[in-house]
């Protein structure tokens, strides 16, 4: 009974957002003068139910998976990481690189040396704020956040001084060469990147259910002074825990480099950005591989199907941006709650075992006293 009623809250965590952002936006569907039902059964129908469709929702949410899961790892050990976009980014830029810079390499070698290259350079980002945190405990919200605006004029500077492309008429590095592309696949747009994607997810998935790691960084986030008590090597596991967040936000940005974009721009990431849906769809689907992956596929096809308002409908397809912001906005209330509580648990914790020796330590005197 107990386990039904759980599952039954965690449903209600998750849909009632989903039910709000909807509501919302229905009401400003209405406001133009459209049928909100109508437009999003034409949403789903074009994204889900459609070949072409599921392919290409299939596609859009193959970095989205990696970023939510590199989001739940950390959240999950109660490490907030914010600098998943930043990863994102820096994996695409330095893949993006590779990509042109070496020619005549077999196609096969030359995506996977641009995908290790993506993923160390996450690596290292993630690795920053991970010792900062580790051994001097410094807030990781804070630095992952402020390394982000980092991240963002380096790529900017590299973008428009020495990897620029000149015969570009925007802000653009060189094309990758095409042994570094992923190839469509069933003539649709889905690439072997995708399948990358569900293999990552199904050995996170091995590593949250099944392994020591999974149990231990589950522990840590739970109660980190009671894990190290135990005997849990905390530092290290922040460590590990950052180290493979920072490979799945640097994998994810040289898998969408790769099999999309083609070359880096300065709105590659899109808006709100990779890591920022990740966040999104980590959140939504609680920190759970299979809520992850079942929330990217659900916010993929919101970005499918807002394609095809534009053509059966007068609705413009910026009413799924305004959805999607109205989400995160829903999810980040959740967000600081949670932080809010965590912070209020550990003081009150605190507080108790201070209450706890005090107490101890005055029946100790009192019966020193009787003697």
């Amino acid at each position: 009974m107990k386990l039904l009623r759980s599952i039954f809250y965690k449903l209600i965590e998750v849909i009632t957002p989903i039910l709000a952002a909807f509501s919302v936006g229905g009401i400003l569907i209405m406001l133009v003068g459209e049928n909100p039902f109508s437009i999003y059964k034409i949403m789903i129908e074009k994204s889900l139910f459609t070949v072409s469709g599921i392919l290409k929702t299939l596609h859009l949410a193959s970095p989205i998976i990696l970023t939510g899961l590199a989001i739940a790892i950390t959240f999950k050990a109660n490490i907030f990481n914010m600098g998943v976009e930043g990863g994102a980014v820096l994996g695409g830029f330095f893949a993006g690189v590779i990509g042109f810079s070496i020619k005549g390499m077999l196609s096969v070698f030359h995506i996977i040396l641009c995908l290790i290259v993506g993923v160390l350079v996450g690596i290292l980002f993630a690795l920053i704020p991970a010792i900062l945190k580790a051994y001097y405990k410094v807030d990781e919200m804070v630095v992952t956040l402020m390394l982000n605006y980092v991240v963002v004029e380096l790529v900017k500077y590299l973008s428009e001084g020495v990897f620029r492309d000149p015969s570009s008429g925007y802000v653009a590095t060189y094309a990758i060469n095409k042994n570094a592309m992923f190839n469509k696949l069933f003539g649709a747009n889905i690439t072997v990147f995708f399948f990358i994607s569900l293999l990552v997810f199904m050995v996170m998935l091995i590593i949250f259910k099944k392994t020591k790691l999974g149990f231990e960084i589950n522990a840590i986030g739970k109660n980190p002074e009671f894990a190290e008590a135990t005997g849990m090597e905390v530092r290290k596991k922040i460590l590990i825990t950052m180290f493979i967040s920072g490979a799945l936000s640097g994998l994810a940005g040289a898998g969408y480099l790769m099999s999309e974009k083609y070359r880096f721009t300065l709105d590659f990431s899109g808006n709100p950005g990779l890591g920022w849906d990740g966040m999104l769809v980590s959140l939504l689907g609680n920190h759970n591989p299979l809520g992850v992956l079942t929330a990217a596929i659900f916010y993929a096809a919101l970005k499918t199907g807002s394609e095809y308002l534009g053509i059966y409908t007068n609705i413009p397809k910026d009413i799924v941006a305004i959805i999607q912001g109205l989400l995160i906005l829903f999810l980040s209330t959740k967000l600081v709650v949670t932080k809010i509580g965590i912070s209020r648990s550990k003081k009150k914790n605190k507080f108790s075992r201070a209450l706890s020796i005090e107490s101890s330590l005055g029946g100790t005197c009192k019966n020193e006293s009787n003697k």
